[in-house]
């Protein structure tokens, strides 16, 4: 390995269609960890906008919100195509992340959440996608959450439960829960579940 820094170009790009998704092309070179530059690489780029998840937590009951929905990506699974995964959403022009997270909680759950943390930022397939998800905990009161909830004019149709932590963890490890960010947030939440508790526990005291 050279201490060569690392640089790209990028020759040429092409927008191959636009539409709910764009789907881009494009030229491009870069250097190598040997030394000197590799060939050119013609890439095709699924590109979206950049999206929020939040998995809420009622810290008191140990509880989590699970969403299902139908989920084109699973079209062809030879499982179910309603996923189990947590509320999340596109960020609409002027839009933060942690709004993103408040709205889509209340959209698509029917949820106010009442503190926010953010656990972290990642490309969820950064392979041949642009999607980059900033991925939150939101501390909610779980106790009366259910139902069927979404937006009509977005043909959003999401049936919304509450499960033990453990239980959806339990989802986890039988391959109920298929989707990546759900997996990342849970497991995530099971690292700091006591950690959360002591902290929002004490916000409630106060």
């Amino acid at each position: 390995m050279t201490s060569q820094k690392k640089q790209f170009e990028l020759l040429q790009e092409s927008t191959i269609y636009q539409g709910f998704f764009n789907l881009i092309r494009y030229k491009v070179r870069h250097t190598l960890y040997r030394g000197g530059w590799g060939r050119v690489l013609d890439r095709e780029l699924f590109q979206r906008g950049d999206c929020v998840a939040v998995v809420l937590y009622d810290p008191v009951t140990d509880e989590v919100v699970l969403i299902e929905q139908f989920r084109v990506g699973a079209i062809r699974s030879r499982g179910d195509q309603w996923l189990l995964e947590i509320v999340a959403g596109a960020i609409e022009p002027g839009e933060s992340p942690s709004e993103v997270a408040f709205r889509e909680a209340e959209e698509e759950a029917g949820c106010d959440i009442q503190e926010l943390i953010q656990i972290s930022e990642f490309y969820t397939s950064p392979g041949g996608s642009s999607e980059k998800i900033t991925l939150y905990c939101g501390k909610v009161d779980a106790s009366n959450l259910g139902g069927v909830h979404g937006l009509e004019h977005e043909d959003e149709d999401i049936f919304v439960s509450v499960v033990s932590l453990d239980e959806a963890l339990e989802k986890i490890k039988t391959g109920a829960i298929e989707s990546a960010i759900p997996i990342i947030a849970l497991q995530w939440l099971a690292l700091n579940r006591e950690r959360l508790r002591d902290e929002w526990d004490a916000v409630v005291l106060e």
